[in-house]
């Protein structure tokens, strides 16, 4: 699995509203800068993942970005699903058409899929940032 530019970013974004969960919403401008986020593309992935639940957005003078639940509760899975969709390595995964009906390896690519979607619906978003 490769994460996209896309994913990557929106991850570190997550994992600093995680490590100021406590402190209310943080501000985007300040998620840009402190995760080298370009702000326009981290206000893109922040409309992502507020429609998608796992962030909470509020405006005005103390207005910003907080997680919708507990770090504790969000799983890296959910928020990868999110961002990139898939774990999949290898397109006939996700789509069958693109592989040949007698692909001998084909259950490598399944097993990493596997063992990459257990691992990622086992951590957390605290996990990560304990970690920190």
């Amino acid at each position: 699995m490769r994460v996209s530019s896309r994913g990557e970013y929106g991850l570190r974004a997550l994992f600093h509203l995680a490590e100021n969960y406590d402190k209310g919403p943080v501000a985007s401008g300040e998620i840009a800068k402190r995760q080298h986020i370009p702000p326009d593309y981290l206000n893109q992935l922040l409309i992502v993942l507020r429609r998608s639940g796992l962030v909470h957005s509020s405006r005005g003078r103390h207005g910003g970005h907080q997680l919708a639940r507990p770090p504790r509760q969000i799983k890296l899975s959910d928020a990868v699903r999110v961002l990139d969709g898939t774990t999949a390595p290898v397109e006939c995964l996700e789509n069958k058409n693109a592989c040949d009906d007698h692909c001998d390896y084909c259950y490598v690519w399944r097993e990493v899929k596997q063992a990459t979607d257990d691992i990622l619906k086992n951590k957390t978003l605290a996990d990560v940032t304990r970690r920190r």
